[in-house]
């Protein structure tokens, strides 16, 4: 398939005549027009990776996209898979596998590593939040992956994302990226979709780091199964794919790829789960089974949390005596909630957020700990873990979730708050952290605090306020 420079036309003005690419170090444009990423980083939206999933490619292994000899218009976001999404301003299709490329390169000999991104759940790749020009003014090409964020009864949605990581490790050189030189990155839901990219043999070789961003548990943490890590057996998805037919009147997969999609697309908010399978192919193995024997990547890491989020908030508003039930409810078996009682006290109304809000943010940090301990076992990487705790402003939820990816990306320009001198101080920090480590495994470079990898000393790094 041809999908050279001179094929793609990018977006909105910052690229204005396409010279012809010759197979090593051609010039990417003729001309260029100044835009809010200056002068100098050119962005390329809506690149189908892969085939319409419409028809008889539903619930289907992705296929290869059809290839094009005229130009193609990439100066517009591309479809956006069935989703949860409330954007009207979003056209909503399954012809949805395309991604967007901001790359700072001059030529296509240029070599620059290369980050994908993977989204959270409930968001599009459009997003001004996920803008990847901060990323690329560090030298860096960056990548949005689009899809559902849903993986099906047959981990569809899985395959989607590794057919991108293939796609980019063959494609990426013609937009002067290095094809061996991919980091996978995800937040929430792409976390757990960078995740199964790291542990997949179906990606062996193609990834260099990971940084999965709220962020990786030891499997043995009950929270697991109830986060976007978490996994359903084949058997049990066989009976809801089963049961799933059956409520849309048919009985046969072939008849399900003839319904319309508006017949389907309401039904991630009507109670039906569609998460990640252990089908033992895309998924090769329950996570403590890889974590003993190896992932498939064996590579850097870099992971952690928010302080406000997973079960944590910074306004509980609950009682003394609700907070006792719920330890109660939730450690049920010999005298844990007795003990968590003892580490997290309260003796006042006014006392329950703090201590109930320090159990979950100690709960996350001890569980991805854990697994940074499990996979030392198997593995001679370093792991990096990180603790967010800078609440942005204009807001009173605390670090929540998803709070750390406008700094991570250094894209403040494209989210609406009252940012701070300090808040684009700790932007330029944080994106300094996260491309040296896309660039070396390594987040550490100068004029930044020396981080340690994890040790049995060297347990997290706070950023942020920290």
């Amino acid at each position: 398939m041809d999908y050279s420079i001179p094929k793609l036309l990018a977006s909105a003005g910052r690229l204005v005549g396409l010279a012809s690419a010759s197979p090593t170090s051609s010039p990417l444009y003729n001309s260029v027009i100044e835009t809010k990423y200056g002068k100098d980083i050119t962005v390329w939206k809506g690149i189908p990776f892969a085939a319409d999933t419409a028809g008889e490619n539903r619930f289907r292994h992705p296929q290869k996209a059809s290839s094009w000899n005229t130009t193609l218009d990439a100066k517009s976001f591309g479809n956006v898979c069935p989703s949860t999404t409330s954007d009207t301003n979003l056209t909503i299709s399954e012809d949805c596998l395309n991604l967007n490329i901001w790359s700072p390169a001059k030529s296509t000999g240029a070599k620059l590593p290369v980050v994908m991104w993977s989204y959270p759940a409930e968001s599009t790749a459009a997003d001004a939040l996920f803008d990847g020009g901060g990323m690329a003014d560090m030298g860096i090409i960056f990548e949005v992956y689009k899809a559902t964020g849903h993986n099906s009864s047959g981990n569809w949605g899985m395959l989607d994302q590794m057919e991108a990581v293939k796609w980019i490790h063959e494609n990426i050189a013609d937009f002067g990226g290095d094809p061996n030189h991919i980091t996978v990155m995800g937040q929430s839901a792409g976390s757990a979709a960078t995740y199964h990219i790291l542990n997949s043999p179906l990606t062996k070789g193609l990834v260099k780091h990971a940084i999965i961003e709220s962020g990786v548990r030891d499997p043995h943490d009950p929270l697991c199964a109830s986060l976007a890590e978490g996994y359903k057996t084949q058997d049990y998805v066989m009976t809801q794919g089963l049961n799933y037919t059956a409520a849309k009147n048919v009985s046969t997969i072939a008849e399900l790829r003839q319904l319309p999609m508006s017949d389907l697309e309401d039904d991630v908010l009507d109670g039906w789960s569609f998460g990640a399978t252990l089908d033992y192919y895309a998924m090769p193995a329950k996570y403590v089974v890889s974590l003993k024997e190896g992932a498939a990547n064996n590579i850097p890491v870099l992971t952690g949390n928010e302080k406000d989020e997973s079960g944590a908030e910074k306004q509980t508003n609950i009682t003394v005596a609700e907070y006792l039930v719920d330890l109660e409810d939730t450690y049920t078996t010999g005298n844990w909630s007795q003990r968590f009682l003892e580490l997290y006290p309260v003796d006042t109304d006014k006392r329950v957020d703090g201590a109930y809000n320090s159990i979950w943010t100690d709960r996350s940090k001890v569980g991805t700990w854990m697994w940074t301990q499990l996979w030392a076992q198997s593995s001679n990487k370093d792991v990096y873990t990180y603790f967010w705790d800078h609440a942005p402003p204009g807001q009173d939820q605390g670090a929540y979730h998803e709070s750390e990816i406008s700094y991570v990306l250094n894209n403040l320009y494209g989210t609406d708050k009252p940012w701070t001198a300090k808040d684009y101080e700790i932007a330029a920090k944080m994106n300094g952290y996260w491309s040296n480590f896309i660039k070396n495994g390594n987040p550490n470079g100068d004029g930044l605090v020396h981080w340690s990898p994890n040790t049995d000393d060297a347990l997290v790094q706070h950023v942020g306020n920290g």
